[in-house]
């Protein structure tokens, strides 16, 4: 899908816009905050915190060296997907010692991105686990970085053990069209789960 295709969903002009909160969730380090920033017509709200010798005891950043700040509450940009769609979208942090925030962020949410890093697959579990366990509508998106395999769909579903509805997308968190795919793929699918939302 280009960022010229046709929407999917018909224009109602009489009515005001339905306000849709997403969940952008994962791992540490894994692109949430580049995912919300990439899409948002909005200058995004990040609440980043430098990551200094310190935390070193606390979040193991030894996958991802490079990584100078993380965040320490959630992320927060909006899309307009259509006249009458605006999604809000939500980042959650990823390390452990943040997960007490999770239901806070998560609240009032009709779907969930788990954004995977196929080098720290691990890492998505607790994710997986808090959207399946609440029965909140997920999909998984494989962020593919620079200089790693790349791995079909099905082969991720099969390693997280993925039941054959939730929907698997290869995407670039950096790049604005894949980003919508997804976030489209997941409105979908929140849409079959709970029609009575749209």
């Amino acid at each position: 899908m280009s960022e010229e295709s046709p929407q999917v969903w018909q224009t109602d002009r009489s009515r005001a816009p339905a306000a849709t909160k997403i969940v952008i969730a994962g791992g540490f380090g894994v692109g949430k905050t580049t995912f919300v920033g990439s899409v948002s017509e909005i200058t995004p709200l990040r609440t980043e915190a430098v990551m200094t010798v310190a935390g070193g005891d606390v979040d193991d950043h030894t996958a991802v060296p490079d990584k100078a700040v993380t965040t320490v509450a959630m992320d927060f940009g909006r899309i307009t997907l259509d006249a009458d769609l605006v999604l809000y979208l939500f980042g959650t942090p990823g390390q452990k010692r943040f997960w007490f925030m999770w239901d806070d962020v998560v609240r009032g949410a009709i779907g969930a991105v788990v954004l995977v890093d196929t080098r720290r697959l691990a890492d998505c579990f607790p994710a997986l686990d808090y959207f399946e366990s609440g029965g909140l509508p997920y999909v998984v998106a494989v962020n593919h970085f620079e200089g790693t395999t790349r791995h079909e769909p099905e082969v991720v579903r099969e390693a997280l053990s993925l039941p054959a509805q939730v929907p698997v997308l290869v995407m670039d968190a950096r790049e604005r069209v894949t980003v919508v795919e997804t976030l489209l793929t997941l409105v979908g699918r929140a849409l079959d789960i709970t029609p009575g939302r749209s």
